[in-house]
């Protein structure tokens, strides 16, 4: 009897613990990084280039969203071209900040087609995070 109740104990930890594993093992790698300087997606960029290559096929999403005083800066060719090309590249979403873009009086028009607009940076950060996404703020 104390056989069949070992092996019945044995049997359902290794299923559960393999599932698991299972899991762990299939799932993806979600990164946000929140920013408040444009220069700073350089060493972001940088980063989100190195995990994919670590997390090979387990890389998931990135996303970078900007905010703050700064958040003008997107609208200016020519210090965002070269991130947008890369982000693109990459598969990383950029995304600006809708509260900062009204705060300080940045005309949603003028942000770069390729960037996502949300309401609320710091909120869709949050959201994020509550998704499982690995978070950064700088």
């Amino acid at each position: 009897m104390k056989t069949i109740l070992y092996s019945s104990i044995l049997l359902m930890l290794t299923l559960f613990t393999g599932n698991q594993a299972q899991a762990q093992h299939n799932s993806k790698h979600n990164y946000v990084v929140l920013t408040k300087k444009v220069p700073q997606l350089q060493p972001i960029l940088i980063t989100a280039e190195r995990l994919k290559e670590e997390d090979g096929a387990h890389f998931g999403e990135f996303e970078i969203i900007i905010c703050g005083k700064e958040i003008g800066d997107i609208t200016d060719s020519s210090k965002m071209g070269k991130f947008i090309t890369k982000a693109e590249k990459l598969g990383v979403k950029l995304v600006a900040c809708g509260f900062s873009l009204n705060k300080f009086k940045v005309d949603k028009e003028a942000v770069p087609k390729e960037m996502k607009v949300v309401e609320n940076g710091i909120l869709y950060n949050f959201q994020l995070q509550k998704k499982g996404y690995l978070s950064l703020s700088l």
